[in-house]
């Protein structure tokens, strides 16, 4: 009854952690494409291909449900992956729709149409890929009106949090948002659209200031994964081992997962 959880690189374990915590009889394969991270500076179609090929890997370990716990992917391959690519017996999720959800406070399958939010001024912090696709506006769209996002591209930061730098990390972090400050001076809330940067929560949180609701998303996306396979658990796949993948080094990624989440993780080459 496996699942899949496939990123970029390392970010998505913030997401694997917390489906694990969440639903810890569920075996899961997490593959990071480590070889060809980061996602955030390539082209859609370079993005496809790599994430379908990841995908793929990922049905071969059993697992019939994939988690893109990529905001990079989920934005510039999910919905062409859905349309063109993907199998009827087979489903691959994204991670911007449950934190839509959490922001507007819209239950999942609320199909009502947009209506005003409490929130009017949201600040987006994602990797250049994911700003240029402007997936998370137009997802938002279905579900509010009213609400502005200003969205800042966040370069350099993967790329840090990958070296384990977490002192250029956080440099980044702040120099990212004094500049969507400039464009919006008095953000209400602000959405960590990349799974790494919650790892730099609290640097986020500092720059933004207190007043700011800074939104991440594996707790959400853990939660949402919980009730969609109450209601479709036929997606459960037959894989029944779980374990870490990545197409690059499983030495130095396994060193690099470990002081990222502060516990001994093993990768196996993918």
């Amino acid at each position: 009854m496996a699942v899949g959880v496939f990123d970029s690189g390392l970010g998505g374990l913030t997401v694997h952690q917390a489906i694990a915590a969440r639903l810890p009889d569920l075996p899961l394969v997490y593959l990071g494409d480590n070889a060809h991270a980061p996602y955030g500076v390539r082209t859609p179609d370079d993005i496809f291909n790599l994430t379908c090929a990841g995908v793929a890997r990922l049905w071969d370990e059993g697992c019939d449900l994939v988690i893109l716990a990529c905001n990079t992917a989920s934005a510039a391959a999910l919905k062409r992956m859905q349309e063109t690519w993907l199998p009827a017996d087979k489903r691959v999720l994204g991670v911007f729709v449950p934190m839509i959800e959490a922001l507007t406070e819209r239950a999942w399958g609320d199909n009502s149409p947009p209506r005003r939010v409490a929130v009017n001024n949201v600040a987006l912090f994602a990797t250049p890929a994911t700003v240029a696709s402007r997936a998370f506006q137009r997802e938002l769209a279905f579900r509010a009106v009213g609400v502005d996002v200003e969205a800042q591209p966040c370069g350099g930061v993967v790329d840090a949090i990958e070296m384990g730098d977490e002192i250029l990390a956080e440099a980044l972090v702040t120099s990212h948002v004094e500049a969507l400050k400039r464009r919006m001076p008095y953000p209400e809330a602000a959405v960590l659209g990349c799974t790494h940067y919650p790892l730099m929560q609290d640097a986020f949180q500092r720059a933004l200031g207190d007043h700011v609701r800074v939104y991440s998303q594996a707790g959400l996306v853990a939660e949402s994964l919980a009730d969609y396979l109450i209601r479709r658990p036929e997606f459960t796949g037959p894989g029944q081992v779980a374990k870490h993948l990545t197409t690059g080094d499983p030495v130095r990624v396994s060193g690099k997962a470990t002081q990222f989440l502060r516990r001994p993780v093993r990768f196996e080459a993918a």
